[in-house]
């Protein structure tokens, strides 16, 4: 049997300290060490809980260390609880980064599920939630921020964001001018006493923090694209062109000519013999 300790990715609340499960408390109790995004926000949690455990910081500008570090201990036997401030760990944090180590160590490795504010700003969003995409944090260099957005304009499930204050105007201004004026719910405070759930369009809310100034961290969750709509524009686009270039176009893009054929049948809404007696 091995002898190697075990990670256990342990999420906490993401606001309302009640939101911590049962598990979760036997678990940051009966671990050797408690590895923490921020050990003072951490202390804080462990102090409501009446949890004394020795804490070591873990990360995005340490990780590289600290993730060797923990490795070592757990190779050594030792059982080891990784939180981030709030929420899922593993979840735009680099507890994703632990993750890999372990798997690369053949080191044992769990979830002690919990809060995950992403899922929380959905549900209360009112947007479709059967299917949805999430991008986490974007780019903080406006050029990448704007080509991120760019990738996500044929996107039909709901998107979710997370952003920070600071950033929120100009992200609100480029997803309203790469997306269009679709609907938005910007979702901050979530679980706490003065959880505010705002549901607009892009337009009505830079209008709104253009006077306000934008406080805590945000869950914006945008409505996917119109697919009538896509498709729509895409036979518009087709037919700009002739049968031959939309055929040269897959070529080009490396498809064999029996399925370039069969792609442009498909774009066009008419049959392959179609494409066919066209390309002759």
């Amino acid at each position: 049997m091995s002898n190697k300790g075990i990670l256990y990715l342990v999420a906490t609340p993401i606001g309302n300290l009640e939101d911590i499960t049962l598990r979760a408390i036997r678990v940051l109790k009966e671990v050797d060490l408690i590895a923490a995004e921020d050990t003072r926000q951490t202390i804080k949690l462990l102090n409501h809980l009446d949890i004394k455990k020795p804490m070591v910081s873990y990360y995005e500008h340490n990780k590289v260390v600290k993730g060797n570090y923990l490795i070592e201990q757990l190779q050594e036997g030792k059982s080891i609880a990784l939180v981030s401030d709030a929420g899922t760990p593993g979840i735009s944090d680099p507890g994703e980064d632990m993750v890999k180590l372990c798997i690369e160590n053949e080191i044992p490795f769990t979830m002690v599920p919990g809060p995950v504010a992403a899922v929380t700003g959905l549900v209360l969003s009112g947007l479709p939630s059967g299917r949805f995409a999430f991008e986490g944090f974007l780019p903080m260099n406006k050029r990448a921020r704007r080509e991120r957005i760019n990738s996500l304009k044929d996107e039909i499930r709901t998107i979710v964001f997370y952003e920070a204050p600071h950033k929120l105007v100009y992200t609100l201004k480029d997803l309203y001018e790469v997306l269009g004026n679709r609907r938005i719910t910007l979702a901050r405070e979530l679980t706490k006493k003065f959880e505010e759930i705002l549901r607009c369009t892009l337009e009505e809310a830079m209008e709104r923090y253009e006077s306000e100034a934008p406080r805590g961290e945000y869950v914006l969750i945008v409505e996917g694209a119109d697919e009538k709509q896509i498709m729509e524009d895409k036979k518009s686009e087709w037919n700009v062109m002739s049968i031959a270039e939309h055929y040269q176009m897959y070529i080009e893009q490396g498809l064999p000519k029996k399925e370039a054929m069969k792609k442009v049948a498909q774009d066009r809404e008419i049959s392959k013999r179609d494409v066919y007696n066209a390309l002759i």
